[in-house]
């Protein structure tokens, strides 16, 4: 394909952005048409990236699509490409940036121009990480996204939005210094930042361990491991709704990916000595962050919680380089990305309605509000993995997984399973049911379009990939063979050349 379809999947949201920058925010006329202009560039990147996918070759493991430019001679190439693995999260970030601007309706009072700038700009970055074979370029993109996100949650966010945003900017640029620092190093001793040569290079293993910590110290932040996670919470509960969403769906994913496509693709014979960190912290991830969960009282900081030992499960799956832990790491990647979305899309509807995130202000909602009850009682099955919806698969493939390399492990991380189908559904019990006892909530209103529009969006991909997840799983299998194939191929000749 001559067209540059990854470059306009980049470009066309800061394009978006560029032309918002210019339009006039004077009345509600304006505004309802810089909304309108932003909805429709999104949803035109997502009708691209849907096109994107129907012409994937899913049989061919090799990046396609590839585009490739000279920036800085002889030190970095503009260079982007796809496989099985990263087209999934570039449809998920174009499907969850259209909702997102639909939901502003209600939560953004003041500059929307300026909000719906940053959230077209954030698409931008987000699509770059996914598509990026050079690892500047890849870093680039990255750290990029800090920005518009520090400026969401620092602008529009709670009471203590300015501290949340600081936090959440000063620890993922931290652990992305040292990331820059091993990017460099690279490039002085392999002579590319090119990802595809360096597969077939292979790293020096004297300092793979190093380049690894140095990758993982980036990555453990943003995904985010324990005890790396205490910015999160803070993060969630300060931002707004649609900040949210891109938080907890798109921006955690970034550093799975990172670990799929650089710590182990790069890097094998230290991910293979570092196994016993990653089983460790991400137990610790599953059932820790699952009993603080049980604590909350605030809605968002629950989810938020939840979210850590989602992501305990992603990084257990990963580390154990088989093909159901690979792929179940991947699928719950993008289920949770689906069903985080849509609780935090829950807790804002009820929130715009009460302006609290406080479960103990609900209960009885069920008669008040039988639609949103419905959807919110089909997200919360999702999120602790019934059968039958998208969370299902993730989580039951990455157990398998874990059973075939550590029973051990596999055992503990199964408690997690029981852990959090508690605490999801005592908040689903507090909220949806019991004695209606505030009398405030007796004006409540139930779902309008925009939001029942929003929600069934999520629903039906929760559900049908639960029932029939095989479009995920052929599109990643071929992908995530040639991973684990080139991990061990690189594992015995690195480690021969070492020895």
């Amino acid at each position: 394909m001559d067209f540059p379809i990854l470059s306009s999947l980049i470009l066309l949201p800061s394009v978006g952005a560029l032309f918002l920058l210019f339009a006039k925010e004077s009345n509600t006329k304006s505004q309802q048409t810089i909304k309108y202009v932003s909805l429709f560039v999104s949803f035109v990147n997502f009708f691209i990236s849907i096109y994107l996918w129907q012409q994937f070759d899913k049989s061919i493991s090799q990046f396609q699509f590839i585009e490739e430019k000279i920036w800085l001679d002889g030190f970095i190439n503009y260079k982007v490409g796809v496989d099985g693995i990263s087209i999934l999260f570039i449809i998920l970030t174009t499907f969850i940036t259209p909702l997102c601007i639909i939901s502003v309706n209600n939560s953004i009072k003041s500059r929307l121009k300026d909000f719906l700038i940053a959230i077209l700009i954030l698409e931008s970055l987000m699509i770059g990480v996914f598509c990026s074979l050079d690892l500047v370029v890849f870093y680039l993109f990255f750290e990029g996204g800090l920005i518009p996100m520090f400026l969401i949650i620092g602008i529009w966010g709670g009471n203590r939005r300015v501290y949340s945003a600081f936090k959440f900017f000063l620890y993922t640029l931290l652990g992305s210094v040292l990331m820059l620092i091993a990017i460099i190093a690279i490039y002085l001793t392999s002579g590319t930042t090119d990802v595809v040569k360096l597969y077939d290079l292979g790293v020096n293993p004297n300092y793979q361990n190093f380049l690894w910590l140095a990758f993982f110290s980036s990555f453990a932040v943003k995904t985010p491991m324990w005890p790396a996670h205490t910015w999160l919470p803070d993060a969630h509960v300060e931002a707004p709704t649609a900040g949210s969403v891109l938080l907890a769906a798109i921006l955690l994913k970034m550093a799975g990916y990172g670990f799929l496509r650089f710590s182990v693709g790069l890097f094998p014979i230290a991910s293979e000595f570092f196994v016993p960190l990653i089983y460790t912290l991400s137990l610790i991830a599953i059932i820790y962050t699952s009993l603080v969960a049980l604590m909350q009282q605030d809605m968002k900081k629950l989810i938020a919680y939840s979210s850590v030992a989602h992501m305990g499960f992603v990084t257990l799956g990963i580390f154990t380089f088989n093909q159901q832990g690979l792929e179940g790491s991947i699928v719950q990647m993008i289920s949770h990305g689906l069903v985080s979305a849509a609780l935090f899309f829950s807790v804002g509807i009820v929130y715009e309605r009460t302006h609290s995130r406080l479960i103990e202000t609900y209960g009885g909602l069920v008669s008040l509000m039988p639609k949103y009850s419905i959807f919110l009682m089909i997200f919360t099955l999702a999120a602790i993995g019934l059968p039958g919806t998208s969370g299902f698969i993730g989580e039951f493939l990455i157990l398998i997984g874990a059973f075939q390399d550590n029973f051990f492990v596999a055992a503990i991380a199964s408690l997690g399973v029981i852990l959090g189908a508690a605490y999801m559904l005592w908040l689903y019990k507090r909220v949806v049911f019991g004695k209606l006892e505030n009398k405030e909530l007796l004006t409540i209103s139930d779902l309008n379009k925009s939001e029942m529009f929003v929600l069934a969006c999520l629903a039906l991909p929760v559900i049908f990939f639960g029932f029939y997840p095989e479009p995920i799983l052929k599109t990643i299998e071929v992908s995530v063979n040639n991973l684990i194939e080139m991990y061990n191929n690189n594992l015995i000749i690195l480690g021969n050349n070492n020895g």
